[in-house]
């Protein structure tokens, strides 16, 4: 009798090779998270030399966050997202659109390339470093705009609302929107330029290419990049830390949610810190929601849409 080979189980191997990912996430992810929510629940902190809790109260962090500055540094970090992120996607989306038209012809696009995304590489606190030096009172900007004519005494930059929320909002700008750019251009080129050829004939011109065309199509990516954004926008915390010397000057209207986190953490106040990692979570997910629903189409060619346009006809005729 001939012996039966022994099938071999290809699998386990996949189960094998995925374990380590599995392992480390439980025990660098999974696992402080589920702490972090446990002490939220607990009052937990220490006053002086003295080590108060873990004692058990209930939603009493979340009630006192409410009553805090919290949903003041929630605006501030809003208002810095939305500086940052507007001209950013706007300038990626431009460049994205002027480096992929095959009608162009551009030269030298592997060298823009690198050149947008090199602030990327740089890292925020070194970034942050750079601008409070050059934006600071004795700095050389102001000794430049001085020696020039156009002013007679320095711009206290870092002084007012308008100049740290203007600078911290541009710098997040430069540093992702070469990220983005590159991001942007990828889905344009995935785009069959059967499509655009189709629209050339057409008559189409370049404004209604993009807007009629290119931008329908690129959708998911462009809910991943505000996804994305809106998470590291919540996440904002190294520029304003930095530029501010972790106070949110001037008045705390540059102070980030992260940064109110930090000084609970500071203060090693682990229950307020946990209920307000709880509150963040919340409200990232809330709004990852929103945009994933708003951005994501489910109809792409029209055909849902015009089989209820159709279905409502027949019920109209009955």
């Amino acid at each position: 009798m001939k012996k039966k080979k022994k099938s071999i189980d290809y699998g386990k191997w996949g189960y094998i090779f995925i374990l380590p990912f599995f392992v480390t996430y439980i025990i660098f992810s999974l696992i402080p998270l589920i702490d972090t929510v446990r002490y939220s629940f607990f009052e937990y902190y220490r006053s002086g030399i003295k080590e108060v809790g873990p004692n058990f109260i209930g939603m009493a962090n979340y009630v006192s966050l409410l009553h805090s500055d919290m949903l003041k540094y929630g605006a501030n970090t809003l208002i810095l997202w939305m500086i940052g992120f507007i001209p950013q996607i706007v300038i990626a989306l431009v460049l994205a659109a002027w480096f992929t038209d095959v009608r162009l012809k551009i030269r030298g696009q592997q060298f823009f390339k690198v050149v947008i995304y090199l602030p990327n590489l740089i890292m925020a606190s070194a970034f942050a470093l750079l601008f409070f030096t050059m934006f600071s009172t004795n700095g050389p900007i102001n000794s430049i705009l001085m020696s020039i004519g156009i002013l007679k005494k320095p711009i206290d930059f870092l002084g007012s609302v308008f100049g740290t929320r203007s600078l911290i909002g541009f710098m997040n700008s430069l540093m992702w929107f070469g990220n983005t750019t590159i991001m942007l251009m990828a889905a344009i080129m995935g785009i069959s330029q059967d499509v655009f050829e189709a629209s050339d004939l057409d008559g189409c011109n370049s404004i209604q290419r993009f807007f009629y065309i290119t931008l329908p199509l690129i959708r998911p990516i462009l809910a991943y990049t505000l996804i994305t954004s809106i998470i590291g926008g919540l996440q904002m915390f190294d520029v304003p830390q930095i530029l501010t010397n972790g106070q949110g000057n001037p008045n705390r209207t540059s102070m980030t949610l992260i940064m109110f986190l930090n000084s609970h953490l500071k203060s090693k106040n682990y229950g307020m810190a946990g209920a307000l990692s709880v509150y963040l979570f919340v409200v990232s997910a809330i709004l990852c929601f929103f945009v994933y629903r708003m951005t994501n189409d489910n109809d792409p060619d029209g055909s849902k849409k015009a089989a209820k346009k159709r279905a409502k006809a027949e019920r109209r005729k009955r």
